[in-house]
């Protein structure tokens, strides 16, 4: 009779903590989806980040596919000019939650960086939806990692040989660059020469994301957490949070726990008030580049969340630190 009991208990228990668990993943769906990363209403830079986009400048190719998948294809924004024996890529990962988003909604920003003389590509990866609910953020990371041969032999096709990269994005698609440039980039078809991105989220401890209540301690917010992290990282979390074992179990989505002393140079931006992704992560972020003497440089709006929206000054020297950068590290030939 006790065991029955006990039994039924432990049901519940697993049951609650299940339900917890489901909670917090919708709950930090909405959230990200609710998100502005980088999408103002206006433009307070007098048209300085954008172009006037004709053949002059450069020609779009929509929808080439990398795979099979509906979701599996990209977008090449290639310069007008062709002469040159090499040319570096820049690829743009769309933010959106991870459930949300596509490459289109950065247009803008893929003109830009191709009026500069580079060709960029944005790319669509397999959301995670009531149509796909089994894609997370380590099968989008793969599906990244696998379309890049794709992008470069597409860009070569087209007269444009591809002989260095640089990654980046905002928001969801930060988190997706940190991942390739720290986790794959040895397995890049051109070298990645460094990565830019904005509040892109780089590890996951619940003590950092109290903005959720994941900090509580409690059993609930402990399979909260599990929950939330585990659908990201596309498996059951068992370990006890905070040791090496918990590491290794999530290390496949956590760019911090990739970072040494070759990883790329690295520029990032986050909002001090940032409600979606946790700030303190990016602290552990900045801590480790520090420690490994990676060259770097981040940008705090202390008066901004995920959007970065009250900081415009911050913002702007971002921008046209990313234009330093690529002279710096992938300079025009």
């Amino acid at each position: 009779m006790k065991k029955t009991i006990r039994r039924k208990t432990d049901q519940k228990e697993r049951k609650g903590q299940v339900m917890w668990g489901l909670i917090y993943v919708f709950t930090f769906i909405f959230a990200f989806v609710g998100s502005i990363a980088f999408k103002m209403k206006h433009d307070p830079f007098g048209g300085e980040f954008k172009v006037d986009w004709n053949d002059s400048v450069g020609r779009v190719y929509t929808d080439i596919p990398y795979d099979h998948g509906e979701a599996n294809k990209f977008d090449l924004y290639v310069p007008a000019d062709n002469s040159k024996s090499g040319y570096g890529l820049i690829v743009y990962l769309h933010a959106g939650g991870f459930t949300a988003g596509h490459k289109s909604g950065d247009a803008e920003m893929l003109k830009w960086l191709c009026s500069k003389g580079y060709v960029a590509a944005g790319i669509n990866y397999t959301l995670f939806n009531e149509e796909h609910p089994e894609a997370n953020v380590y099968s989008q990371s793969i599906e990244i990692k696998n379309s890049m041969p794709y992008v470069v032999s597409e860009a070569e096709k087209l007269g444009y040989p591809i002989d260095e990269m640089a990654i980046s994005g905002g928001s969801a698609g930060g988190c997706l660059a940190l991942l390739y440039a720290y986790r794959d980039a040895d397995t890049s078809p051109v070298p990645v020469k460094m990565v830019f991105e904005a509040v892109g989220p780089s590890c996951f401890y619940p003590k950092d994301w109290k903005y959720y209540g994941l900090d509580a301690g409690s059993k609930e917010s402990e399979a909260a957490a599990r929950g939330l992290f585990g659908k990201m990282a596309g498996k059951e979390i068992k370990s006890k949070f905070d040791t090496p074992q918990y590491d290794q179990e999530i290390k496949d989505i956590s760019a911090l726990l990739w970072v040494n002393e070759r990883t790329v140079p690295t520029l990032m931006a986050y909002g001090k008030y940032d409600k979606v992704q946790p700030y303190e992560g990016s602290q552990r972020l900045l801590k480790a580049l520090k420690e490994n003497r990676v060259p770097h440089d981040y940008y705090l709006g202390e008066h901004s969340g995920h959007g970065i929206q009250n900081d415009h000054k911050v913002y702007g020297e971002y921008m046209r630190k990313i234009l330093e950068y690529l002279d710096t590290y992938m300079p025009i030939k």
